[in-house]
């Protein structure tokens, strides 16, 4: 990959990203014409979370290494900061697409995508309604359905693997949630009707930690979680999810990831990871610039991404996946296909 044609830009203020988004959009090496230039405005917390943002940038990253693109990167450190980070890369003129990645940025896109009607935008996990956007949901409830499934099913059942094991005695699950949002709900409404389609006598443990970037806060709920009989903690909080994962190891339990998987990303936990709960913002991000290349980008349209597209999933972990039982990954698979034929309802929101 041609790392040299990519540069961050961290929220430097307005004149300095439109400065350094100037310097390299649009073309490659020696000056030649590329295929198509790319703006990244990632959510807040950044790359290196082993999650949601770094999935986006592993779709820029396969543009990258598949066709001849350039990419400049915006990591903005608070929401009052996307409007300027996506302004600049519209405002200078040298960008064929910039991607927003995250719920947080639909308000600034609203009004940047009117003011500036010939460039091409995404969204990831929003909906703008404007010629020029394209949006990008996923089915989260779907995908946490089927982990609520999982982790009602083990709960109940004498199971060790790893460094993990369950207490058949208790019936405890637990869900981590990032910042409060309808987004986040949504995954904890999904998996919270998942353990009841099981077993509804199974205690679910919930709770919000408000940042999705404090592992330490993450640890200190987990924990919690674990001490009060959990026996599997499910996440969607992005960087503080690596709390979850280290009170798991702390204390002889299970986890399990989300959007990607982190028993990969995060190896160090893989021996504590039964699953993750995978969003594949990276396939709409790579068919996003792809369509741009192909002259086939389509704005004012909101593409939705469940079981049936896999655009959500469940991955068993890579090191103790296997050892789940066979009749317990059976029945979840089972329970995916009785959702997409529209036999079981997974509701949308708590």
């Amino acid at each position: 990959m041609a790392r040299d044609r990519r540069r961050f830009l961290r929220a430097a203020g307005a004149a300095g990203l439109a400065t350094m988004a100037g310097c390299v959009g649009g073309f490659g090496e020696g000056g030649s014409e590329t295929d198509a230039a790319v703006g990244m405005v990632y959510a807040t917390g950044g790359t290196g979370d082993d999650s949601f943002n770094d999935m986006a940038q592993q779709g820029v990253q396969q543009a990258d290494e598949e066709f001849d693109i350039t990419y400049d990167e915006a990591e903005p450190e608070s929401v009052g900061e996307f409007e300027g980070a996506q302004r600049d890369f519209a405002a200078s003129g040298d960008y064929d697409l910039v991607s927003c990645i995250g719920f947080a940025q639909a308000d600034a896109l609203s009004g940047n995508a009117e003011e500036y009607p010939d460039q091409d935008f995404i969204i990831v996990d929003a909906a703008v309604e404007s010629d020029n956007v394209r949006s990008y949901n996923f089915d989260e409830p779907a995908g946490s359905f089927l982990v609520g499934t999982l982790s009602a099913l083990l709960t109940g059942t004498e199971f060790a693997a790893g460094n993990g094991e369950t207490n058949p005695d208790e019936s405890v699950v637990g869900f981590v949630g990032g910042e409060e949002s309808p987004l986040i709900e949504s995954f904890q409404a999904g998996f919270e009707a998942g353990v009841e389609h099981v077993d509804s006598s199974v205690e679910v443990l919930s709770s919000y930690v408000g940042d999705f970037n404090d592992t330490a806060s993450g640890q200190e709920t987990a924990r919690s979680m674990y001490n009060d009989g959990a026996d599997i903690v499910f996440h969607a909080a992005g960087r503080t999810g690596v709390g979850v994962f280290q009170a798991a190891e702390a204390e002889g339990r299970f986890a399990i990831g989300v959007d990607d998987d982190q028993s990969v990303s995060q190896e160090d936990y893989a021996d504590v990871i039964l699953a993750s709960m995978v969003k594949r913002v990276d396939e709409a991000v790579f068919t996003a610039i792809e369509s741009v290349i192909n002259d086939e980008f389509e704005g004012g349209e909101t593409e939705r991404l469940g079981l049936e597209e896999d655009g959500v999933e469940t991955v068993y972990g890579q090191s103790i996946g296997d050892q789940i039982p066979d009749e317990i990954t059976e029945e979840v698979e089972t329970t995916r296909q009785a959702i997409i034929d529209g036999e079981i309802e997974v509701p949308q929101e708590l």
